[in-house]
């Protein structure tokens, strides 16, 4: 769409922008109308149902200093995903060939490396070739900033250049290494835990480890050794878990060392690392602000200040209240019911993923594993990033949980219950 904004084409993007949205509608509809029978519900579907309720009540209720378009521009920001989690909650598993999706997903993760590959070649961001700046200022009101002429985000501390590849931003292109990482070791994981990968697949393990080390975001690289560890666990593989336990030994052991040597050296990975741990580098002070923020904001307001008072949709209108925590943002728009909807939610997910992960065999299987390792990756990033906010993310993580629901219902029930048996 910065491309096409850079032709001349600003009359097109928003049926670009909205494409996305329409297609989810459409196939939602096409699902509906050709249900043979009525699903029955799980616990997380009425969760689910209540949690969008919820938001849709804010956003029709004049609720906040937000216009109503506004309201609505928010509640599709925040909740959009829903629409994609009952679009695939509604499919018959059977006609889903999830080997093939994870491939497509597998390629996708291959394509990003060799763009991130080209922009390590040329130093500079693709970003800085498609317009990608003057797109973000003249639709969401996002200024250019930093060094490199898009946003601040597009660099670290000391002004390292950070890399998003295709994606929007560093941080998604993180998150999107999260999604891959879960999908890969699902995909090539057998149902005796056995490990059966071929080129393709160890390809894109070596385009995971580029992207997440040259995006440069620290809750997506804990998350990366997360997703590894949780699926050591699951798998049983006592050698993978002692040797992180030990390498994680060693670390500790060595920071303590570099501490002991903090007063004779400032520079380098110590200066780093302490900036880290004691929120004092200026990307950790802003999330300690906002947090704050945040947090104060929904002690005076525990109903919620309404929609769109923060996140991205609050940035764009330079209203923005709290933010940096997907948790946060919710809470402070919507209150401290919506917030522990969406906790309870998440926590469900987890849950239930743990008790069906190794029950079912498969493509179901693969599918559990998939959204298990994603859902836990997901927990840091969403304390410091509006994950939420990008289209390929949630609607990834929500669509593909979504199958999750529907493969353990239909394993509970063996089959769903004729819709004339009500």
């Amino acid at each position: 769409m910065s491309v096409a904004f850079t032709l001349g084409l600003k009359d097109v993007i928003p049926l670009m922008q909205s494409f996305k949205e329409i297609l989810i509608f459409s196939l939602l509809i096409l699902n509906i109308v050709t249900l043979k029978y009525r699903p029955r519900l799980h616990l997380i579907d009425y969760a689910i149902i209540a949690y969008f309720v919820y938001m849709l009540a804010y956003a029709i209720l004049p609720i906040g200093e937000q216009s109503f378009s506004e309201r609505l521009v928010a509640l599709k920001s925040n909740s959009f995903y829903i629409v994609v989690y009952f679009t695939a909650r509604l499919m018959d598993i059977h006609k889903i060939y999830v080997s093939k999706y994870f491939n497509f997903i597998i390629l996708l993760t291959i394509g990003v490396g060799i763009v991130l590959v080209g922009e390590l070649i040329v130093g500079r961001q693709l970003q800085n070739f498609t317009g990608f700046a003057d797109y973000s200022y003249y639709f969401f009101n996002f200024e250019p900033g930093g060094n490199f002429g898009l946003n601040w985000t597009f660099e670290s501390d000391g002004g390292t250049p950070r890399f998003a590849s295709i994606f929007t931003s560093p941080l998604e292109h993180a998150a999107a290494t999260l999604l891959a990482l879960s999908v890969i070791l699902s995909l090539y994981t057998t149902d005796e835990n056995k490990v059966t990968i071929n080129s393709v697949g160890l390809a894109a393990i070596g385009a995971t480890v580029l992207s997440i080390i040259f995006a440069i975001s620290r809750a997506p690289l804990i998350s990366y050794f997360l997703i590894i560890y949780v699926y050591a666990l699951i798998t049983k593989r006592k050698f993978i878990t002692n040797t992180i336990h030990v390498v994680a030994g060693l670390i500790a052991v060595y920071f303590i060392y570099l501490f002991a040597q903090f007063e004779q050296n400032h520079n380098g990975l110590l200066e780093v690392a302490m900036n880290t741990i004691d929120f004092s580098d200026p990307s950790s002070v802003g999330h300690v602000v906002e947090w704050v923020e945040g947090i104060l904001a929904m002690i005076e307001h525990p109903l919620g200040l309404g929609l769109g008072s923060s996140g991205r949709v609050a940035g764009s209108l330079g209203e923005n209240v709290g933010g940096e925590n997907q948790f946060i943002i919710i809470g402070v728009q919507t209150g401290i019911i919506a917030l522990f909807l969406y906790l309870s939610i998440y926590v469900m997910f987890i849950k239930t993923g743990l008790k069906w992960v190794n029950k079912l065999k498969g493509k179901e299987r693969k599918i559990i594993m998939a959204v298990l390792l994603l859902k836990i990756s997901f927990l840091i990033p969403l304390m410091t990033s509006e994950v939420e906010s990008s289209s390929y993310i949630s609607y990834m993580n929500w669509f593909l949980s979504g199958l999750m629901i529907t493969v353990i219902m239909q394993s509970k029930t063996n089959q769903i219950l004729p819709a004339n048996d009500h």
